[in-house]
């Protein structure tokens, strides 16, 4: 197991849902030994009329360069999921890698709530790591299965020399007010079971670890709160 250091975590609002005040996230971890790795890749450069709940603000290429780094210089992309307000923008980064739950993967192939945006995540496999679970990917950055939102969800836990472990829910905690072991979710929700345990699940992980920070997925109270690149947690 490689014994590289993480070294920052920049987070970018790259759009928003306007009439839910909801802002679309991704971040990217900077490591001591110089790799670049993104969290999502936020929404596509032009959005489909399927998706004009949507809007886009600063792309998240346009926000990298401000910080002089280009889609080639990202080693990894760690795609929690498909959905297109996650993975819009996969494809712009050609030299990566992507790591996404092998469960997920393998439903998105067939599942019609993807197909906008495969030609983004639908990458050459020799490209793709398909990780099964709860998996360490670097010392110091982990990732947790966390299904519900979406079969293979997967959540990001990553550990700074300064800020502390840092806990990015993405869209298994979209809002602050659900991280509760009360919150039952939507009845009618096929998938409220699954979201159920995957929220005990982190809730558990952050009562047996020393989380500094919980970063919730869309919650705009709190990412008001929040440092944006340029500004970084280390």
């Amino acid at each position: 197991m490689s014994q590289t250091a993480m070294k920052r975590l920049y987070l970018m609002q790259v759009g928003s849902m306007p009439d839910y005040q909801i802002p679309i996230v991704c971040a990217l971890i900077q490591t001591d030994d110089g790799r670049n790795i993104l969290i999502d890749s936020g929404l596509p450069e032009t959005l489909p009329e399927e998706a004009s709940e949507f809007e886009n603000g600063r792309d998240v290429l346009e926000q990298l360069a401000s910080i002089g780094l280009h889609s080639e210089d990202i080693h990894t992309v760690i795609s929690t999921h498909y959905d297109i307000d996650h993975a819009g923008r996969h494809g712009a980064f050609t030299r990566a890698q992507y790591v996404v739950q092998r469960e997920h993967h393998i439903d998105a192939a067939t599942n019609p709530r993807f197909a906008a945006t495969r030609p983004q995540w639908d990458q050459p496999i020799e490209r793709i790591r398909l990780v099964n679970g709860d998996t360490e990917l670097l010392s110091g950055l982990e990732l947790i299965e966390t299904s519900g939102h979406v079969p293979g969800h997967q959540s990001v836990l990553l550990r700074l020399p300064e800020t502390g472990t840092i806990l990015l829910t993405v869209d298994a905690v979209p809002f602050g007010e659900g991280f509760t072991r009360e919150h039952q979710g939507d009845g009618r929700n096929p998938e409220a079971e699954a979201m159920r345990v995957s929220t005990n699940k982190l809730l558990d992980l952050v009562e047996h670890e020393q989380i500094a920070m919980v970063i919730f997925g869309h919650d705009q109270a709190q990412w008001e709160g929040l440092k944006k690149l340029p500004e970084f947690y280390a």
